[in-house]
């Protein structure tokens, strides 16, 4: 089966009507997801979907030959709606996926026992710095294991013409405003420099960093063709970016002295840190 065959297969089956009506596009993030999974993987590979949601990227996978769990709180404010946790979890069950629905504690999985980790639309929604989450999720790859995240590109093609007209590169304000609380929207996007920046601090090896096209049904259709011409030749103006990074054979999660924390704050805060 090929990537888009298996894509095709899971909107087809997918319990929610029009959340993957991008999976026929040229380019969306499914097959995008599945392709690069399959060009670093061979079948059979273990593969955790870490901020899975509704689980359509995990089935992919997992149809493609891959052995997929996928781990979510499902907190979000649809995932709450009557019935629809529900759904979750019977789509993930019949496609094979191990579904863990996350909570305080522990988590359910053993040190260095997946191929890759998977974050697709995560880091941008968290509150806090990434580094404590990704220690954790690298301290689960086997050793020379990837880790393969998907972000929004804070400086695409379409926010920086709309904050040259004057309007936000922020999510619309009718969205924040209404939102129930707590907020779990995006929080940080990322540009390109951030992500080296994060395989440097985590110590891992870069082997794809690359913008993508994750979000094309947003182009109009008539200016589709020229906005893939354009940002093909300029990737740093697409929608979105994948990281791919792989854990070298001999990798320990970084500790830092608190002094050694003051003097990377000192550098970059107007906060006064006493040496």
């Amino acid at each position: 089966m090929t990537p888009r065959e298996a894509v095709i297969q899971t909107a087809a089956s997918f319990p929610f009507k029009g959340y993957m009506s991008t999976a026929l596009e040229r380019r969306c993030s499914a097959l995008n997801v599945a392709t690069t999974v399959c060009r670093h993987l061979p079948t059979g590979a273990r593969i955790l979907d870490f901020g899975s949601g509704p689980c359509e990227k995990s089935a992919i996978v997992q149809l493609l030959g891959y052995k997929c769990s996928a781990f979510d709180d499902l907190q979000d404010d649809w995932h709450k709606l009557p019935g629809n946790k529900e759904r979750i979890l019977e789509f993930a069950r019949q496609s094979g996926v191990q579904f863990h629905v996350a909570s305080e504690g522990s988590w359910p999985f053993e040190r260095e026992s997946f191929d890759m980790v998977m974050l697709h639309d995560v880091l941008e929604h968290s509150h806090d710095s990434p580094r404590i989450l990704l220690g954790r999720l690298l301290e689960l790859c086997k050793s020379g294991g990837y880790l393969f995240v998907t972000v929004p590109n804070a400086v695409n093609l379409r926010k920086r013409i709309a904050v040259c007209l004057g309007k936000t590169n922020y999510q619309r304000f009718e969205l924040f405003y209404w939102y129930p609380v707590p907020w779990r929207g995006h929080v940080r996007e990322y540009v390109r420099g951030d992500l080296e920046k994060l395989a440097e601090y985590c110590q891992v090896e870069i082997l794809e960093l690359r913008g993508c096209d994750h979000m094309l049904e947003k182009v109009p259709g008539p200016l589709k063709p020229f906005y893939l011409a354009f940002t093909d030749l300029f990737d740093g103006l697409k929608d979105s970016w994948a990281l791919v990074v792989r854990k070298p054979k001999d990798w320990q999660a970084q500790i830092l002295s608190r002094s050694d924390i003051e003097a990377n704050l000192r550098k970059n805060c107007g906060y006064q840190y006493e040496s």
